[in-house]
């Protein structure tokens, strides 16, 4: 298995359809960013031993808020955290847990991001869609 498709096969356990959104915004710009995010982010990182794909979106989300400004990135992560069984309680959590560190603006800024993602989450559920 080449590291394009172990990437692309990991990122799809997190969350496929985020995924292929971003792959597309990409294709006729910047495609070979794209294959770093598959090949780098997603296959040499994501796939290392210790820690599973909780842990790394758990991560991955309080990395994305500490920077500030990450909001679309936030929200294809908070999606993905979702998809591999975070909480919205967990997140939420995880975001509290930043404040003493970054501060408020930061942490209220990626709490609108998540309620934004689970607005959209219990909207889709109330009318039986697919979740994305």
């Amino acid at each position: 298995m080449t590291r394009l498709s172990n990437g692309k096969q990991i990122l799809n356990q997190v969350d496929g359809a985020a995924a292929d959104a971003v792959m597309a915004s990409l294709k006729d710009i910047a495609p070979d960013v794209g294959n770093y995010i598959f090949e780098f982010a997603f296959n040499d990182i994501y796939s290392r031993p210790g820690l599973d794909l909780k842990q790394r979106e758990m991560i991955t989300i309080t990395s994305l808020l500490t920077q500030g400004d990450t909001a679309a990135q936030l929200k294809v992560h908070i999606n993905g955290a979702r998809h591999v069984g975070l909480t919205q309680q967990e997140i939420i959590e995880t975001f509290i847990h930043c404040l003493p560190y970054v501060g408020f603006p930061k942490v209220l800024n990626a709490i609108t991001v998540a309620k934004e993602v689970f607005t959209n989450e219990n909207d889709q559920s109330a009318t039986n869609e697919p979740r994305d």
